[in-house]
């Protein structure tokens, strides 16, 4: 008789991760959902509640599998993994947790990045959406105990607790950008909690239809003493705005990642990809390269591959350069204009799943029904580098 089933939630199996646990996570969704999106290291059993295992697999392949130490059993939202679990633990497996929430929940989990800004007033926190790659922020003063926050996801609770922690208000809350691979929170933020929705003031031309405050290129927010210049940025969107925080650390959104540049053609489309590039290359080489060699960046995204691994750094690390490093080791900073336009609008790689829905929710065009429409619209990886 199998013992009782053990369940963990993404943060507990995070932890167990992050320390070389030497546990075996199964994901028993189908193989192309697997193949889509999964946690590094997983292994692939197909499972049915009803059908069972998948055709390629029989128990003796799973019992070899959960021979090599204890099981962690996940899908898409812990239904099919719970079952699985039961029937390991029915065959004699007692070392068998399933994760609560499944991949859903997974596409939610957060770390928090705090950085050494070299001031004690200066609060700058970096908001890590860990299976999406998605970077925002929360830039603050200790002393004015206020803070703004730029581009929140859709569980904007995170940064709210972030500048609860820190005893700090939220002032302000500001978008690099309309966004296409995931749902802003930033609106809703804003509005729930009655302060500023800044945009750039070129988002007028996106359509948007939420009430917003633009933000002309040069034009500054305060937080305390501190200034957070707006710089017009075009080139991964027409409307493409970078923060410039007390003109030492730049929030390039999807102009300037650590490990690439964004990609053009989600806005601009594929026969205007080449456009969106040429604007790209002049805000790179007359704008953001322009700045000194010590400011600090900070992208708006990390590259997550289809097994989750960081494309820099890892979850929990600080994704960050300085620009004087990326002079030096970013190959396409280093490119002429049409190398560099034939490089981004030529080898465009597979566009974020649902993105024209996602940028059409996040003008205000259209809305999200509920939440489970909204996990399914954001599942999986961004994919806005070039």
């Amino acid at each position: 008789m199998g013992t009782l089933l053990h369940q963990i939630t993404v943060e507990e199996l995070a932890a167990e991760l992050d320390t070389g646990s030497s546990v075996t996570v199964i994901d028993t969704r189908p193989p192309e959902s697997f193949d889509a999106w999964h946690i590094e290291g997983a292994v692939n059993v197909p499972f049915h509640p009803i059908e069972g295992l998948g055709s390629d697999w029989d128990w003796e392949q799973v019992a070899a599998l959960a021979a090599d130490g204890p099981v962690v059993a996940i899908c898409g939202k812990g239904l099919s993994s719970t079952s699985f679990g039961f029937e390991l633990s029915e065959r004699g497996y007692d070392d068998v947790t399933v994760v609560k929430g499944g991949m859903e929940d997974w596409s939610k989990l957060y770390e928090i990045v705090e950085l050494d800004t070299g001031d004690d007033d200066l609060f700058v926190a970096q908001i890590q959406r860990r299976a999406k790659g998605c970077l925002g922020y929360v830039v603050g003063s200790r002393s004015a105990r206020e803070a703004v926050v730029v581009d929140a996801t859709r569980q904007y609770h995170e940064f709210e607790l972030v500048a609860a922690d820190a005893g700090m208000t939220i002032s302000g809350v500001l978008d690099t950008h309309v966004h296409a691979d995931h749902i802003s929170g930033g609106h809703e933020l804003a509005d729930r909690l009655g302060v500023p929705y800044y945009l750039g003031a070129h988002a007028t031309d996106r359509d948007v239809q939420y009430d917003f405050t633009p933000l002309e290129d040069g034009e500054s927010v305060t937080v305390g003493e501190y200034d957070i210049e707006a710089t017009y940025a075009p080139g991964h969107t027409s409307d493409m705005t970078n923060y410039l925080v007390d003109g030492r650390f730049l929030l390039t959104g999807d102009t300037l990642f650590v490990e690439s540049v964004g990609r053009t053609e989600l806005q601009f489309g594929d026969e205007k990809a080449a456009t969106g590039a040429e604007l790209l290359y002049d805000t790179l080489h007359g704008t953001v390269l322009s700045l000194p060699d010590e400011t600090r960046i900070l992208p708006g995204h990390v590259s997550v591959s289809t097994d989750g691994t960081y494309g820099v750094a890892a979850p929990g690390e600080l994704v960050s350069t300085t620009l004087g490093e990326l002079r030096d080791e970013l190959d396409m900073l280093e490119m002429d204009k049409e190398t560099f336009v034939h490089r981004v609008a030529d080898n465009t790689p597979e566009k974020p799943p649902n993105y024209e829905r996602v940028i059409a929710i996040n003008t205000g065009r259209e809305t999200v029904g509920d939440e489970e429409e909204a996990t399914e619209l954001e599942l999986g990886p961004n994919n806005c580098a070039a």
